[in-house]
């Protein structure tokens, strides 16, 4: 999967995985903040 993402390009693999960590990282938030006001 490395192997395959180099050879796409490092600026490609890098967007992607920047949006999924933002996207992870928003989605954690959400669960914290239900959680809060659950509480």
């Amino acid at each position: 999967m490395g192997v395959v993402g180099a050879g796409v390009g490092c600026g490609v693999g890098y967007g992607v995985g920047t949006s999924a960590a933002a996207i992870l990282v928003l989605f954690i938030l959400l669960v914290i903040i239900t959680r809060s006001f659950a509480i």
